[in-house]
C-alpha cells in the first residue's frame, strides 16, 4: 500500500527557491512533477519543484544524528565527483560569504560524506558507502575461483603461433585461478571451423564445468574470412544454448598478423586470459544458480 516517500523543505525567499533548483538540477536529479499555484486573496503565491531518487528511506535513529547539522541525507555512488560538481556550482552560483560546503570525510558507519549549504540555512549532507553493497540486494555473481571445477579448452592448429599464445594465457589463468591440471583437458582441432563440432561433443559429455575455445581468423582478400567466422560463432553460441554447459569465446578475428600478436600477449592483453577468467566466473554462477532455492508459490 506504501507508494513512496516525500520530503518537504520550505525556503524562505523566491530566489533561494531557484537557486536550490538550480542547483539539484546541476547534480543531476530527475525532476519530478511541479506546480504553480495561484495567491489566495491575502497571501502569496506556492510552488514546488520535487526532485526524483531511485531509492527513498525513512529511518529513526535512537540517538544523536550521523552527520553534520541535517536530516536531509542523499545517498550517492560518485561521491567524490559529486563534490567537485557542487563545489564548482557554488563558485558559479553562490555568495561565498553566505554558503559552504565540507571536505569529504570518513565516518564511523562505514561510509564518506559531505555537507554543503548552497542557500543560507539550508543544509544537505551527502554520503557514499565504503562497501559498496551495504544496505542493497547483492546480485548473484559467480567467484573467479578455479577450484574443483572442470574444464576443456578447444584450441585451434591453424595460426599455431597465435593459438599457442592465446593456450598458454587461458591456462595461465585457469592455474592462478586454482584449477586443478588434472581437471584441465585439451583438444585440439584443425581450425577455427572444427571448434564447434568438438565443442559440441565434448559438452554433450557433461564432463566439463566449462569450455574455453581458442582459434584464430586472418582477414585475406576473399570473403572466406566472414563465411568462416559467422558460422564459428554462431556454432558455439549454438552449442551453448543447447547443452547449457558455458562456452568462453577466444576465436580472435583480426585484419592483419601484427594485430592478432597484440591480443595474444604482446600488446593488448591475452585473448585466452580473458576467456578463460570469464569460463571460471560463469562455470561458478551457473553452479550458484542451481543451487538458489527456488520461490514458493504464494
Amino acid at each position: 500500500m506504501i507508494k513512496g516517500i516525500t520530503f518537504i523543505r520550505p525556503v524562505d525567499s523566491p530566489a533561494h527557491f531557484n537557486e536550490l533548483v538550480s542547483f539539484f538540477s546541476a547534480l543531476g536529479f530527475e525532476p519530478g512533477r511541479g506546480w504553480d499555484e495561484p495567491p489566495p486573496r491575502e497571501g502569496a503565491a506556492s510552488k514546488g519543484r520535487p526532485f526524483l531518487a531511485p531509492l527513498g528511506n525513512l529511518e529513526f535513529v535512537d540517538g544523536t544524528l550521523p552527520t553534520l547539522n541535517t536530516d536531509l541525507l542523499i545517498e550517492v555512488t560518485a561521491l567524490d565527483a559529486l563534490h567537485q560538481v557542487a563545489r564548482r556550482w557554488l563558485e558559479t552560483n553562490a555568495d561565498a560569504a553566505r554558503t559552504s560546503i565540507t571536505s569529504i570525510e570518513d565516518t564511523h558507519w562505514k561510509s564518506r560524506l559531505f555537507a554543503v549549504q548552497p542557500v543560507p540555512g539550508f543544509t544537505v549532507a551527502f554520503w557514499e558507502h565504503q562497501e559498496p553493497l551495504c544496505g542493497k540486494p547483492i546480485a548473484l555473481e559467480g567467484d573467479l575461483s578455479a577450484e574443483a571445477i572442470s574444464f576443456a579448452i578447444v584450441v585451434a592448429r591453424w595460426n599455431a603461433v597465435i593459438t599457442d599464445r592465446l593456450l598458454q594465457g587461458a591456462l595461465d589463468c585457469l592455474l592462478r585461478s586454482g584449477a586443478r591440471r588434472d581437471r584441465i583437458e585439451i583438444v585440439r582441432v584443425p581450425g577455427s571451423w572444427e571448434i564447434p563440432a568438438a565443442a559440441r561433443q565434448l559438452a554433450e559429455t557433461h564432463r566439463f564445468d566449462a569450455l574455453i575455445t581458442l582459434g584464430c581468423l586472418i582477414r585475406g582478400e576473399t570473403a572466406h574470412y566472414e563465411a568462416i567466422y559467422n558460422e564459428v560463432a554462431r556454432g558455439i553460441g549454438q552449442s551453448q544454448q543447447d547443452t547449457g554447459v558455458p562456452h568462453a569465446f577466444g576465436v580472435l578475428t583480426c585484419e592483419t598478423l601484427e594485430q592478432a600478436l597484440d591480443r595474444a600477449g604482446l600488446k593488448n592483453g591475452n585473448k585466452g586470459f580473458e576467456a578463460a577468467a570469464a569460463a571460471i566466473e560463469m562455470a561458478s554462477l551457473h553452479r550458484k544458480i542451481a543451487a538458489t532455492p527456488a520461490e514458493q508459490p504464494a
